[in-house]
């Protein structure tokens, strides 16, 4: 398949760069339809390497939604040691994913998980300096590595307070992919499991999964989250469809409705909201998830079927006493 040219930085930093293909390595693509130009980019960075790799288009394969992963497509990733997830999310397809996930961690795969990708992310936030990311990541992570709790605040009215544990661990997922850890493409994040958070989260930059698709940039009608004890216990929204489909996902287990992962993105490639949550989580300043806690990276003890990541704007942010953001910029001198 043809693909426009300009395509061609992104797909390569993915590749080389972020996964870090050898020609001795096998890969799994995982992709759909809506994707086709972007994968046909990427296979051509893979046949560059002159690696061996294996490409699946989901539609070909399963009716979607899909609950299941195919079983075809488990089987191959048994054989990989790089993988890549690109195509667009779909109500009910979390469990797809996590089958899919279970292998890239049991068997330490480096896996670029790209969910939602789209032409506009491979220009913007795929073209990043991943070397400077990481360097900025590694950074900001031993600081929050001190840190016993972190203060966020913005002009919409978030004000959040959140300690965190020795007991849970930190983790960098700045775009250069290690067997230790998946990530997300583009990268540029660290994120933890706090240990309590109290306060108000107006999300006015995007919510993840699904909704994120059909609500987009939340700019004009934030959602506004109040927390207690690590638990949502009161949601405004303008708009009424995304509250009661927002509130909804939060009650599908005991644990939906917790604060699962407490993060700051780090690629300064991207410069506002374009209302995809694949980018627009690693916007410079805070995100947070609800659900599910990635417990096998930071060590929590509890669980949850779901993971629904809030983005925000406009973050001043302080460790402790010492302020790393104003506005959304980073104050911080990089090692």
């Amino acid at each position: 398949m043809n693909y426009d040219s300009a395509l061609t930085q992104g797909a390569r930093n993915a590749i080389q760069v972020c996964l870090r293909l050898r020609p001795h390595e096998r890969l799994t693509l995982i992709s759909d339809r809506a994707a086709g130009e972007i994968t046909a980019a990427l296979i051509d960075q893979i046949d560059q390497v002159g690696a061996h790799y294996r490409s699946f288009v989901l539609e070909d394969l399963v009716d979607r939604p899909s609950p299941d992963m195919p079983l075809e497509v488990l089987r191959d990733l048994e054989t990989s040691q790089v993988s890549i997830f690109a195509a667009q999310a779909e109500t009910g397809e979390l469990s797809m994913r996590m089958q899919m996930m279970a292998i890239v961690n049991r068997n330490r795969l480096r896996h670029g998980h790209m969910v939602n990708i789209s032409k506009a992310i491979m220009l913007q936030g795929m073209r990043a300096d991943f070397q400077h990311i990481d360097r900025l990541s590694n950074t900001i992570i031993e600081k929050a590595r001190q840190a016993h709790q972190i203060k966020a605040t913005t002009p919409n009215g978030t004000h959040l307070t959140a300690e965190f544990s020795p007991a849970l661990k930190w983790v960098k997922t700045s775009g250069i992919i290690s067997p230790d850890k998946w990530g997300n493409l583009p990268g540029g994040e660290i994120f933890t499991s706090p240990f309590s958070v109290n306060g108000v989260f107006v999300v006015d930059g995007v919510v993840g999964d699904y909704l994120c698709q059909k609500y987009g940039d939340l700019k004009s009608t934030p959602l506004r989250i109040e927390i207690k004890d690590t638990r949502i216990t009161h949601l405004e929204c303008e708009n009424k469809e995304l509250l009661n489909e927002f509130a909804a996902y939060i009650r599908t287990d005991e644990n939906s409705n917790r604060v699962g992962e407490f993060a700051i993105g780090t690629n300064l490639a991207i410069q506002d909201i374009i209302g995809n949550i694949l980018q627009d989580e690693k916007i410079p300043g805070i995100h947070m998830a609800f659900g599910h806690p990635y417990n096998e990276h930071t060590g929590q003890t509890w669980n949850s079927r779901t993971h629904i990541d809030c983005v925000g704007r406009n973050f001043d942010i302080a460790f402790d006493d010492e302020p790393i953001m104003r506005g959304g910029k980073f104050l911080v001198e990089v090692n």
